[in-house]
């Protein structure tokens, strides 16, 4: 069920949603959260569908901010929101409502995001572009427990996340890193079955990968060694290599789905090693909501104490 609504408040966009919920008799109590997506006209269908996609996972109420831009002097002094409330099978397994906004509602986004949360549910923002400089400090983000962005939607990912790493608060994360998961658990798995110190370490990918800077990063704090960083064609990260006293510790992706992982004195075998849709990258940043410390450590490439 779709209800579209013209220059509407808040109040009447909760009513439009109990309305839809009645209309399809669906109650609103099996969504875990609210996921807020801030993003323009040009990526919000695809930022939608992803997000529609992990709500079969983790059913909740997305919530889409769509700023849009008034092409004249009168329109950009008019404030106006309009609405899209989306129940039912147009909406996942969820709730979803587009909002666009014009004028200086734009500017105040958050007072209307705010009543259009679920009560006593955690908030998840996702900027997919346009990400803010400091996510914690944006008034939109402020309102989150987890604060999710994307470096390979920026122009200079490298300059971008030497600024993350000043403005990093707990609850921040990137689907950058996200993007690596695969890689550190096979990593991880690696140095269990060998049990050798890794001496060395080279990663390799597509030059000024986001996703190959913070693991260098993560490698260099986890493992106390230096590691060079390899320019490839890509795509993304293409091999990590560890060296040993007994030898290299080898994973390599040149390209598509399959890896080969190849310890010292053992034959190599294959191991599937895909490049993940982002309606995957976000299922899993909603399966833990508490601050992602292992990223904090990549941004800066300084271990705490607590997990040096």
């Amino acid at each position: 069920m779709k209800i579209d609504l013209t220059d509407t408040t808040a109040s009447k966009i909760n009513k439009a949603l109990v309305r839809g919920r009645r209309a399809i008799g669906t109650p609103a109590v099996g969504m875990v959260l609210t996921m807020v997506i801030v993003t323009d006209e040009e990526n919000a269908y695809d930022s939608l569908r992803a997000a529609e996609e992990a709500s079969h996972e983790h059913p909740s109420r997305t919530l889409v901010v769509i700023k849009r831009h008034a092409r004249t002097l009168r329109d950009r002094t008019t404030s106006r929101l309009d609405a899209e409330v989306r129940v039912g099978s147009e909406a996942g397994t969820g709730e979803t409502v587009v909002l666009r906004t014009y004028g200086d509602v734009s500017d105040h986004a958050d007072s209307v995001v705010l009543p259009l949360l679920l009560p006593d549910a955690p908030v998840v923002v996702w900027w997919p572009v346009d990400a803010p400089d400091a996510p914690s400090k944006d008034p939109l983000g402020a309102l989150a427990q987890r604060r999710i962005t994307d470096l390979y939607a920026v122009e200079r990912p490298l300059e971008v996340l030497e600024t993350r790493v000043r403005a990093y608060a707990p609850g921040d994360t990137d689907l950058a890193w996200t993007r690596l998961t695969p890689w550190r658990s096979m990593l991880a798995a690696a140095l269990d079955q060998a049990r050798v110190k890794v001496t060395s370490a080279a990663v390799e990918a597509e030059q000024d990968n986001p996703s190959a800077e913070l693991l260098s990063r993560w490698l260099e704090a986890r493992l106390n060694v230096p590691v060079d960083r390899v320019v490839t064609a890509g795509p993304v990260v293409t091999a990590v290599r560890l060296g040993t006293e007994n030898g290299e510790i080898v994973i390599d992706r040149p390209e598509g789905p399959l890896a080969t992982l190849t310890l010292p004195g053992q034959p190599p075998r294959t191991l599937a090693l895909k490049v993940r849709p982002t309606s995957e990258l976000i299922a899993e940043e909603l399966r833990r909501l508490d601050a992602d410390e292992m990223y904090a450590i990549a941004l800066s490439g300084e271990a705490t104490k607590e997990h040096a």
